[in-house]
Formats: structure tokens, sequence, C-alpha cells
């Protein structure tokens, strides 16, 4: 390992313990070194607020002059809420910057690098690239697409299933990995299921760890059929919008209104199209969805290829039955090469269960096969 990795990977273990507070800004984080100690150390703590390198500088103050700062993502170089972080960086006298990568924005990206450079500063890009991306999959999508980065998260049986066929789901994971299902909570904007959930389970949809953060909670409905006392309408525990079809119940929504719940009406009738709930979304600053949802809404999300991660966790537990409900319902697929197959996976053991992640490669054909 070299100095230049070293350093940082200090700078992205900074940024990634702020995961859950910035959106739908960038995890960022930012060291600065000099005569080979570490005389500064920043992160970006929230929307709004200074960035990583201004906590750096600050912390630095005159000992930054003629060291090297270590930044996970390009200095900025634009008036927003807060001051060009480039400019900044000159004005502090450092001689090198380290970047890890460039901004995704196309329409920023190596504004940084150029004013540093322009001033005479010496810039290295492309330390430890690879996990500034990964660390940033959320606003890197966002800042390009405008549309949420979604999530699917199920806790499944070893044979697919997320219920007997009586419907009764709890508990089919341990407590460990439902522990770890808040932290993925709190990672997201917002958690979305359908209303059949909030029939059968009446779930919170909370973040119940220490100074969590609850997300704003999305319901899908096409008629309005969803209980007054459900615990998404009553609790107050955070903001619950409701995805509903042209042919919605007009008195319900009335009432519904009243109790502070937002019902947002999309142009389907028997179905909403998740292309349009991840398009309002991202309209209204989301930068991130976590998918809860049974087995028709999974597969309506997959399906339409807004799934950009799958989370699945799996007990060691067999269940069985044709009628038993799967994470993934619906029709299916008809051919083998039309199965979506996932990528970059990883598969860690938590408690007694086991963390599944992959990222979905949706399949391309050429023109000729189509």
């Amino acid at each position: 390992m070299t100095n230049h990795e070293f350093y940082m990977d200090l700078a992205l273990q900074n940024a990634k313990a702020m995961k859950g507070q910035t959106d739908p800004n960038p995890l960022v984080g930012s060291v600065i070194v000099n005569d080979n100690r570490v005389v500064g150390i920043g992160a970006h703590l929230k929307a709004g607020e200074p960035h990583a390198e201004i906590h750096a500088l600050r912390m630095a103050g005159d000992k930054a002059k003629g060291g090297t700062i270590y930044v996970t993502l390009e200095p900025c170089s634009h008036h927003g809420r807060t001051g060009p972080c480039a400019v900044a960086i000159v004005e502090a006298g450092l001689k090198r910057v380290v970047i890890a990568t460039l901004d995704p924005n196309p329409v920023v990206s190596g504004n940084g690098v150029k004013i540093l450079e322009e001033a005479g500063i010496e810039v290295i890009v492309g330390v430890r690239d690879e996990e500034s991306r990964k660390m940033n999959e959320v606003f890197n999508k966002f800042i390009v697409e405008k549309k949420p980065f979604v999530t699917l998260k199920s806790g499944i049986s070893l044979d697919g299933k997320i219920a007997t066929h009586t419907n009764e789901s709890k508990w089919i994971t341990s407590e460990a990995a439902r522990l770890d299902v808040h932290h993925l909570r709190n990672e997201n904007m917002a958690i979305l299921v359908g209303v059949n959930t909030v029939i059968a389970d009446n779930p919170s949809l909370t973040t119940r760890i220490p100074h969590g953060r609850n997300p704003l909670r999305i319901v899908l409905d096409t008629t309005l059929k969803i209980p007054l006392d459900s615990k998404v309408i009553t609790d107050k525990e955070a903001d619950t919008w409701i995805f509903t079809g042209s042919e919605y119940d007009r008195e319900k929504k009335k009432i519904l209104a009243s109790l502070g719940i937002k019902v947002i009406q999309t142009s389907g009738s028997g179905i909403i199209n998740p292309n349009e709930v991840v398009q309002i979304l991202g309209e209204n600053l989301v930068s991130s969805l976590l998918i809860e949802g049974g087995g028709t809404v999974n597969a309506s999300f997959l399906e339409s290829k807004v799934i950009d991660k799958i989370v699945l966790y799996f007990a060691p537990k067999l269940i069985g039955g044709k009628l038993a409900p799967t994470f993934l319902e619906g029709m299916g697929i008809e051919k083998m090469r039309d199965a979506v197959e996932l990528t970059d996976t990883d598969f860690v053991k938590i408690g007694k269960d086991f963390k599944f992640t992959g990222y979905p490669g949706y399949p391309v054909y050429p023109k000729e096969e189509i």
C-alpha cells in the first residue's frame, strides 16, 4: 500500500461514517497531510453544510500550507449553498491534491481539477477510484439521471418464500438480519411497499436503531383501500405518500389529506407504473428508494428495469408449498436468455442468516435478434 492509498483509505472511512446523512449530496471525506503528519481531517455531514475539504482546512489552519490534501471526490468548482472547494484549496496554499474520482456530473466533471492545475497545484486522480464510485453509487445515479437509486430488499427462506401458505411471515430471518435491515432503511431516503403488505402486516416502516433516520414511506394503492388505522397513517413517525391510480376513492383521498397523507395520482388504473413512481420521486429530490414489497410489487419493479441493487437475506429454512408466496411473482420469463443475471455479488453471514448483494444486469440483444 502506498502513502497515497493509506491516506485515501482514511478519507474514505470518514466519508462512509456519514452514510444516511448527506443525501441528496454525496459522501465525501478529506485528509490533509504535511510533513508526514495528518493535520486536518473532515467529512461532509449534511446537505447545505460545509464540504469535507472545508472541515479539513479549518482543522489544519496554517499547517495546510505546502501540504497535500486527499479527497474522495473532485473538489467542487461552483457556487451553491457553499463556496467552491477548489478555490478554497488554492487560497490555503496546498501544493498537491490527490483525488479518488472525478465528479460524475458531466456538466462540471474536471472543472475542479482545471482550477487547481491552473493555480500550479499538482493533481493526482484515480487513487481508490473504484471504492469511491461504489460508495457513492446513489449520488452517481441521481446526479446524472435525476432518479433515485433503487434497492430491492427481501427476507426469504432458502426456497425463496416470504411467508407460509397462510401468509405467516414473522419471523423468517433472525434478529441480527432484521437489525441489518434497519441500517439499510437508515441509508435510504424512502421505503416502498404495496397496500397488501400494509393490510397483512400493518408495518411501521421506521428505522429502529439509535439516532436512526426514518425514511419517507411510500405505499402503492390503486384504489385507496388502505385502512385508516394503519400505522403508516396514524403513528406520525414519518411522512407517508400514497401513489394511486386513476380510479381511486375520491372521498377517501379527502380523509387521507386531512390526516396529513399525500396522495399522488398516476396515469394507470389497475396498475401503477414503477417508472412513473421513480420519476416523481426524483423530481421531489428523493435520491434513494428501498423496496420492501411483496412478490407482485417486486416483480413489477424488476420487470420495469428500475432496480439497481438487490439485497436478499436468506434464512436457513425451507417452507415449501405451491401457495406459499415468493419474493418474485408475476408471470416470470419465458426463456432463460431473458433471466436477469446479478453481477458484482457478495455473500456474507449475519447471525444465523446469509446476506446476498448483487447488481442486476438486464438482457440487451442486438437489433437483429429482436
